[in-house]
């Protein structure tokens, strides 16, 4: 299960990489607002920093970083209840669907059991 963790994570971060990409195109084109482009930019960016870093910690059995990963799941849940109850559409359910995924396979046992292994005592 920590596998299908890091790669929905992983995806997520790619996903969040070609928003970013879109903010910065839209700001090279000109932006109406720049500002709130630049933001989204840099936030999207740095959001999926974040969440790459965390799967390699996640991958690496680091406690840390279930913290962020469940946080960022627990967002994109409340975000999909919000487009299911605004627009029905494929797209908010499968953030649903991945978030749900993910959120759970961070509190199986066997998550668990590999991201809290005690680290080895230094020679």
């Amino acid at each position: 299960m920590l596998v299908i963790v890091c790669v929905l994570v992983l995806l997520e971060a790619t996903l969040l990489v070609g928003v970013g990409i879109a903010f910065g195109a839209q700001l090279l084109r000109g932006a109406s607002v720049p500002g709130a482009a630049v933001f989204l930019l840099a936030f999207m960016l740095g959001l999926a920093a974040v969440l790459v870093a965390s799967a390699r910690g996640l991958w690496r059995g680091r406690r840390w970083s279930r913290s962020p990963v469940l946080t960022w799941q627990l967002l994109l849940a409340v975000l999909a209840f919000g487009w299911l109850g605004v627009e029905p559409t494929w797209w908010a359910g499968l953030v649903l669907v991945v978030a749900v995924v993910v959120g759970v396979g961070l509190v199986l046992p066997s998550v668990v059991a590999a991201t809290t292994r005690a680290a080895s005592p230094p020679p």
